[in-house]
């Protein structure tokens, strides 16, 4: 994959989320998508990832700041900060994100690392 398509992709992710414009963040990823985070079971398939972002996301009104992107041959590591809210209350923790992408430029998988327990 085309390293500036893959990290423009990766960076539109992280904007989309903070505007809350889930469907252009649906758009980014493959209908089976699988996502890992802490203190979760794996999301398998694009109806989990939906309804995890539409019903069940525990952050909001955050913004992520991207520290560092390193681009491989399919995926993009990164690492940065969220700041915002989760379940009500102000945080801010950094992240590592890895997006694995396919052949049509599609992120098919996705995991999360935390220094938090859940996300």
């Amino acid at each position: 994959m085309d390293a500036a398509v893959s990290s423009d992709v990766v960076r539109s992710y992280y904007d989309y989320i903070d505007a809350e414009a889930y469907d252009d963040v649906f758009a980014l990823f493959a209908e089976d998508i699988v996502y890992e985070r802490p203190g979760q079971p794996p999301l398998d398939g694009m109806a989990e990832f939906r309804e995890f972002y539409l019903e069940s996301r525990p952050l909001e009104d955050g913004e992520h700041v991207v520290e560092q992107m390193v681009i491989g041959d399919d995926t993009v590591a990164v690492r940065g900060r969220f700041s915002g809210e989760q379940d009500g209350e102000r945080v801010s923790f950094g992240f590592s994100d890895f997006h694995q992408f396919d052949e049509n430029g599609k992120i098919t998988e996705r995991t999360t690392y935390t220094d938090r327990d859940t996300v």
